[in-house]
Parts: C-alpha cells; sequence; structure tokens
C-alpha cells in the first residue's frame, strides 16, 4: 500500500518498532520523536519500544514519561541491571505484538525513515523472511571499522555466513519466521547467532543498503574489551557446539517469543 502523502513510500498493515538503550538520556526523546513523526508514513498502525537496558542515567525517566504521554503507541521494557546488547534485542522483540518486526539502535545513527527501504524489499516478488540492512558508508572510529572487518571474516569462515553487515542495526523480520528459533547469547553476538539459526532453519534473508550517521550525543559501548570478549566467547561457544553436534547447537538458548495483538 503506497500512502499518497509519502510518494514511493511501502506502507505495511501493522509494524512494531524497537530499540535497545542504554544510558541514551541524551538521544532517547528526539529518537521517539522522529519515530512517531515517521512511523505514519510507514504502517497504517505501529508501536514503538524503549528497551531500557539497566541505565544509570535518566534513560529510565524519560522513557517512561514518553510511554506516559503517548499510552497507546510508546512502550517501555526496563532491565533492572545491564544484561548486554543481546538481551535487550530478546526483550524488544518478545515485547512486539504485530506481524512484522523492525529495530535500529537508540543512539540515532540509523534514521527510522530508512526502515522503508526494508519494508519495500520485503515486499518484493521473492517474500523474505528478513531483511538485513548494511551500512553503505560506516561513520564510526577506526578502531570499530576494524574490529568490524575482523568479525565479518570469522563469521564468513567459521560458520559460512555471507552477510556484509551482520551487526548493522537496521533489522526487519516477520514475526511468524521467528517461531521455533533459539538463542543463547545475550550479548553483541545475538544478531549474528540468530541469522546463523535462522539460515539453518531455511529462513530466506536478504540485504539492503542504508545510510549510517555519525553519533552526535552519548557514548558507544561496542568496542569495550568486556563487550569483545564476551561476543568472542560466546562466538567460539556456538563454533565448538556445532562441530560436536550440530543439531543440538542450534536448539540452544532461549526461544524468541510472539504474542500477536488482536
Amino acid at each position: 500500500m503506497l500512502d499518497p502523502q509519502a510518494p514511493g513510500t511501502l506502507r505495511v498493515p501493522r509494524l512494531s518498532y524497537f530499540f535497545p538503550a542504554h544510558n541514551e538520556e541524551a538521544n532517547l526523546e528526539a529518537l521517539v520523536s522522529e519515530a512517531l513523526e515517521t512511523l505514519p508514513s510507514l504502517a497504517d498502525t505501529f508501536e514503538i519500544i524503549a528497551v531500557d537496558d539497566g541505565s544509570k542515567d535518566a534513560t529510565p525517566t524519560i522513557a517512561d514519561a514518553l510511554a506516559a504521554r503517548h499510552p497507546d503507541i510508546v512502550r517501555v521494557v526496563h532491565h533492572p541491571t545491564n544484561l548486554g546488547y543481546g538481551a535487550a534485542l530478546r526483550s524488544g522483540f518478545a515485547a512486539s505484538r504485530y506481524e512484522l518486526v523492525a529495530f535500529t539502535d537508540g543512539d540515532r545513527q540509523f534514521k527510522v525513515a530508512d526502515i522503508g527501504r526494508l519494508t519495500a524489499r520485503l515486499a518484493e516478488s521473492d517474500q523474505p523472511d528478513v531483511v538485513v540492512g548494511f551500512r553503505i558508508k560506516r561513520a564510526d572510529p577506526l578502531v570499530r571499522t576494524l574490529y568490524a572487518r575482523a568479525y565479518r571474516l570469522a563469521n564468513r569462515i567459521f560458520f559460512g555466513l555471507e552477510v556484509t553487515d551482520v551487526d548493522c542495526a537496521c533489522k526487519l523480520f516477520r514475526s511468524e519466521a521467528l517461531g521455533g528459533l533459539r538463542v543463547e547469547s545475550g550479548g553483541a553476538f545475538f544478531s549474528a547467532e540468530m541469522i546463523i539459526k535462522l539460515r539453518a532453519a531455511g529462513r530466506t534473508v536478504v540485504e539492503v543498503g542504508v545510510p549510517h550517521y555519525p553519533r552526535t550525543a552519548g557514548s558507544a559501548t561496542g568496542a569495550k574489551p568486556q563487550v569483545v570478549l564476551r561476543a568472542v566467547r560466546d562466538f567460539w561457544s556456538l563454533r565448538l557446539r556445532m562441530w560436536a553436534n550440530r543439531s543440538r547447537a542450534l536448539r540452544r538458548g532461549e526461544p524468541m517469543t510472539y504474542r500477536p495483538a488482536p
């Protein structure tokens, strides 16, 4: 369905949009405002879910205020402590109620409008299950870019995962494609593990280029040593288990739940 007020924009019937947020007080209100302004051009019905991953700044307070201000649209999931990026994504998926689920990060390095690139690809004749973005030009410090290149190569060598940018935080899923999927990692390896297991289950995953913007507020945590070490641990845990017993390894982890709205 094309929105006459936004030529070329493909609107879907229902869309859940969520984002993880850890100490994002400087970005939260602007991101929700952007989503409220943009999502009507992408979906007839939508919801916005902020996942507060144990933030120690004003993120929880701001998120609750936004939910109170927009009670039928904005919801918040709180983690009492910082559980990690993968755990935040898991909570976002679990809270989503609609047939299509999209997410970006809470740092505003992606535009909500660019989810339209993903919905348009999802509607093409091959009807893929998942559309993952890849950053056309990465707007990150050199150290994060180098980490990303090494990580991409390792996933390709050890898992055969030929995805351009597996950790790009702009993705769209058909909720039904997550049925039966279990993901073990609660950290930065979550996205890679999820895509590895989706492909192993026969789900179709395609890619679309999306712009990437510099962070203008807050601070990144993805290159912290503890985050990297956790990802390395989870990477090798899955790889070793798959070598030992592939089918059992693919069944490990917590289920990706989905609670459809009426």
